[in-house]
């Protein structure tokens, strides 16, 4: 009895130094701008490639304007999920670590189940178009070392599956991270490639432009043989925008790693202006530098679009930042499914040692690895089964369309809102009510322009 009492006093103890306000986890220190490396690494991905293309499509007016709005918007969302990481009082009350438990604290089951299918589809989504950029910037990488080489009118060709694969491998070895706790020194990494590369494609369409002496492009953008297929592309072009900037799906998962005080959601809409702001400052000046230095042949992916010549190494060095910053971007992204995928087993099969039990494996020249042969089997097939979309779907900017349609309006908006009303007791038909209803059913268009815009373009490219 005595030594029970002795081991209750010394964990309490512990508990108090090292665990958190919830009595059993790590105690959180992360801070605003670890959260925002977070979120730049999240945010600032494959998507910037594509905003060069959008604008083009969308025209000098319009372009712009485009993303400004989806960054006020993606604002807007970030404040009011924020102020949900907690249920009821939004400084002491329960935790709610990810977006899913945010949905059942505040909306009930049924919600829980449609916000949960969207939610994985997504981060799973991303995965996949993750993998696709990455090997087309190996690709791109092997064809200006190539042309460099053998002049510019040598048969530079390379297959992509081979490089997703390559990717994949890469993968399946970073998803034994074991959460976002442990990942802080990744995302940082990621954060640091993104604003490397983000600066090359800048300074490579500044340089085009002035090269060219002219700015390229018009106040329509490209021109199409008819209106419906102008009408496709400015719905694919909303899509790939709407893909560059919400992280709302993910946001709770961050915001789980500040330290307290002060509260969460301060620390969080601080980390989410300041995150905003850097995007939004990059992202108009990859687009508009890209358009105006491309002008209607603009490519799908921006640093692809420099003829793979010369300056050869600085593109090379610039691809090659693509990579390292997807590499923990692609974590980023699939880690809150893997969490998930932990409790569930663990509720669901509470004695069972497949699920439950960790093995120390020791490998040569390397500290002792615990391994779970949960995580190593269900983390290796949904590597191999986004990598395998990935070889089947090929195609950059008519996936993230896509994915940006299907995430836009019921993740970064409806689900926010909703919970937003019930937070904060906003009544029926008040005059916050009505702006915020009136907020959402606009994004939902929106979103529903940008999604048939996608299918159709991923069809015609798929039957083409």
């Amino acid at each position: 009895m005595a030594v029970r009492e002795s081991l209750e006093v010394a964990d309490g103890r512990r508990c108090e130094e090292d665990c958190d306000d919830d009595g059993h986890r790590p105690r959180r220190a992360g801070t605003a701008w670890t959260c925002a490396a977070h979120i730049i690494t999240a945010v600032i991905g494959s998507g910037v490639l594509s905003l060069a293309w959008g604008v083009a499509q969308l025209g000098w007016v319009v372009g712009p304007a485009c993303m400004f709005c989806f960054a006020l918007v993606t604002y807007v969302s970030a404040a009011l999920l924020a102020g949900c990481y907690r249920t009821g009082d939004r400084e002491k009350g329960p935790r709610n670590p990810s977006y899913m438990d945010a949905v059942r604290a505040y909306l009930g089951k049924k919600h829980t189940w449609a916000c949960g299918s969207l939610q994985y589809v997504s981060l799973y989504g991303c995965g996949v178009a993750y993998t696709i950029t990455t090997a087309t910037s190996i690709r791109a990488i092997l064809k200006a070392n190539c042309y460099h080489k053998h002049g510019h009118d040598a048969p530079c060709s390379y297959e992509g599956s081979y490089y997703m694969l390559v990717f994949g491998a890469a993968q399946l070895f970073l998803s034994f991270i074991p959460d976002f706790h442990d990942m802080a020194w990744l995302s940082v990494v990621a954060a640091v490639m993104s604003f490397s590369y983000a600066f090359i494609g800048l300074g490579l369409g500044m340089a085009t432009t002035i090269a060219n002496g002219t700015i390229k492009g018009s106040i329509t953008g490209v021109p199409m043989r008819t209106p419906m297929q102008k009408i496709w592309r400015v719905s694919q072009a909303i899509g790939d925008i709407a893909f560059a900037y919400p992280y709302s799906l993910i946001l709770l998962e961050i915001q789980d790693t500040l330290k307290s005080p002060p509260a969460e959601n301060k620390t969080m809409k601080r980390a989410s202006m300041i995150s905003i702001l850097v995007t939004t400052f990059f992202y108009l000046c990859c687009g508009c530098f890209g358009y105006a230095a491309f002008g209607s042949d603009a490519p799908g992916n921006l640093l692809t679009g420099f003829g793979f010549y010369e300056p050869y190494w600085l593109i090379d060095f610039a691809n090659a930042c693509i990579i390292l910053h997807l590499l923990g971007g692609y974590q980023v992204y699939s880690q809150p499914i893997f969490q998930f995928a932990d409790r569930f087993f663990a509720e669901r099969f509470p004695d069972s040692g497949f699920v439950n039990d960790f093995h120390t494996v020791q490998l040569p020249c390397l500290p002792p690895w615990r391994v779970n042969l949960l995580r190593v089997c269900f983390r290796t097939v949904y590597v191999a089964s986004t990598t395998a979309v990935a070889v089947a779907f090929p195609y950059f900017n008519e996936v993230l369309a896509l994915l940006g349609a299907l995430n836009f309006w019921p993740l970064a908006i409806y689900f926010p809102v909703e919970m937003y009303f019930i937070q904060r007791n906003v009544t029926r038909w008040s005059a916050r009510w009505v702006v915020l209803q009136t907020f959402s059913v606009v994004c939902l268009l929106v979103s529903a322009f940008a999604l048939v815009g996608s299918i159709e373009g991923l069809i015609t490219q798929k039957l083409g």
